[in-house]
């Protein structure tokens, strides 16, 4: 059975086709560089609205069954920016680590990356992580962040994620392997 992932892009302007989406599709492409195991994408393309992110991230976990959802765009401090409050909303856990290990890592390359609000938190059986939207940003954020996504959605009881090591290593401890 192969696993699903949920694609967010949270944008006003490509939710109405005046944009192009660019991030959702970058998402995808990184996954299908890195993932050796079976997947299949489940995308969505919403505006910001903090009920409709919510209700997204809501139907991608409990009814579509995505171990893991990866939002892009909505992470900023402008006004419409609420991507990470949505998230808070409908997570039981979250999972500050990723959002600070994404602006330590984004710091190397643009200095306005404490600016964003990346988060990430657990829903039931899924995980969800929060990325910028500027396409080399996601790669940036996924290549710091990746390696310890598959043992969390390992422990929340989701789907096992094998990535190829020459791309993006995953990283589980000996006696993860057990888990399988």
């Amino acid at each position: 059975m192969k696993t699903r992932i949920g694609f967010v892009t949270v944008s006003d302007r490509a939710s109405r086709g005046e944009y192009e989406d660019k991030g959702g599709p970058a998402m995808q492409a990184w996954f299908a560089r890195v993932l050796t195991s079976e997947w299949e994408a489940v995308a969505r393309v919403i505006p910001d609205e903090q009920a409709l992110i919510e209700k997204t991230l809501i139907e991608l976990c409990d009814a579509e069954g995505c171990s893991l959802v990866v939002t892009t765009g909505g992470t900023g401090p402008a006004l419409r920016d609420v991507t990470p409050e949505a998230t808070e909303a409908v997570c039981e856990k979250m999972m500050p680590g990723f959002g600070e290990l994404m602006r330590t890592a984004s710091l190397k390359f643009v200095p306005t990356a404490i600016l964003s609000r990346q988060t990430a938190g657990i829903r039931g059986k899924s995980f969800i992580l929060n990325l910028p939207g500027k396409p080399s940003a996601i790669d940036d954020c996924l290549n710091a962040v990746f390696p310890a996504i598959p043992y969390c959605i390992d422990l929340i009881e989701g789907a096992y994620l094998e990535s190829d090591p020459a791309q993006c290593k995953a990283f589980r401890p000996a006696h993860a392997k057990q888990l399988k």
